[in-house]
């Protein structure tokens, strides 16, 4: 049966991956307190409806740092596509191009940079971590530009990785699987790839390497988004690394309206973290986002079906978007009414 939402791509999924990579993608940290948050504050906020506008479509085409997209709603940075499919990131490119929207490719992409573009059909942004070694994000850097992406999305909430048990108990009990490395990890093998503890300085020192757009991502403080700001960056990225670093942070979407409040429109603000349903991203848009990013349901949707389970999974969210605006009365995405969202 074809699936009828997300939930039944996650089904899928976890039947078909490997108990290593089901626990690679799905786990959070320590004890998943923050991975359970960024969903449950989801249903902690309400949608008030308007009625008699005579809405009976609804408009999502906007705008992402100036690039058209047909929906709020791009492909985050995820690791190693690879354990979920043969065409890994390829595959994962082609089906958000045909769907109209953005991918940000992960540094720790199974394929490397340049296979990943030539695949691609849509517009492209790049993830990037800066190593103990800096060369290697430099020359990362200088592929994304190469490769036409248009933005380099910075990771700054990982100065070390965050545990996940989950994953170590798999490891004990599988072989470490060799096509689980990355492409950096292969080509790379002898440099150190620990990820640098960043500053400030770090970010001035990035934005001083390269013209294109710089997004932070990571950022959960007001304070955190006005200095992001103040350091050049063109748009934020509220996460929380999707609940895989700091556990007992707080959840995405509860975060976004004061760092909303400290941009006051000098940047662009995007969501991650617990984006399950339509209904999410019009949550996340009526506090403030640009878009939000997904993450793990384009990886169960890649696992259960390739280019068409992951192009499948934006369409659902597209259409489940669509119809959820229409019933709240909001004819289009770029102007939504202030009071849609009470919490609870």
């Amino acid at each position: 049966m074809q699936p009828l939402d997300v939930s039944d791509y996650e089904l899928l999924a976890r039947h078909r991956l490997s108990p290593l990579a089901w626990a690679y993608y799905s786990d959070g940290a320590e004890d998943g307190v923050t991975l359970r948050a960024n969903r449950e504050a989801f249903e902690h906020l309400h949608l008030v409806p308007r009625v008699l506008r005579g809405v009976g479509s609804a408009d999502l085409n906007t705008v992402m740092l100036g690039t058209p997209v047909g929906m709020p709603v791009l492909v985050a940075p995820t690791g190693v596509h690879g354990f979920a499919h043969p065409e890994a990131e390829c595959a994962t490119a082609r089906a958000a191009g045909s769907a109209g929207t953005i991918m940000a490719i992960s540094s720790m992409s199974s394929r490397p940079l340049a296979e990943i573009s030539a695949s691609a059909t849509g517009p492209l942004w790049f993830q990037l971590y800066v190593y103990h070694e800096r060369r290697i994000s430099e020359i990362l850097l200088r592929r994304a530009e190469r490769a036409g992406c248009r933005a380099i999305v910075l990771t700054v909430d990982s100065p070390r990785w965050g545990r996940k048990r989950g994953v170590e108990r798999a490891e004990a009990e599988a072989p470490w699987a060799k096509e689980f490395f990355s492409s950096v990890e292969k080509e790379f093998a002898a440099a150190d790839l620990r990820p640098a503890p960043l500053s400030w300085a770090d970010v001035a020192w990035l934005r001083n390497l390269t013209d294109l757009a710089l997004i932070l991502k990571g950022i959960l403080a007001a304070e955190d988004a006005a200095l992001a700001v103040e350091h050049g960056a063109a748009g934020v990225v509220v996460s929380n690394h999707g609940g895989r670093q700091l556990d007992g942070a707080v959840a995405s979407i509860e975060a976004l309206p004061e760092v909303v409040e400290a941009v006051a429109g000098r940047a662009e603000v995007y969501l991650d973290g617990g984006v399950r349903r339509g209904t999410d991203v019009l949550k996340a848009c009526a506090l403030g986002a640009r878009a939000v990013m997904v993450g793990r349901p384009v990886l169960w949707g890649l696992a259960a079906g390739g280019e068409d389970g992951v192009r499948h999974v934006l369409t659902l969210l597209r259409d489940e978007l669509e119809l959820a605006m229409v019933l709240a009365g909001q004819p289009d995405i770029k102007n939504l009414d202030a009071d849609l969202i009470k919490s609870f």
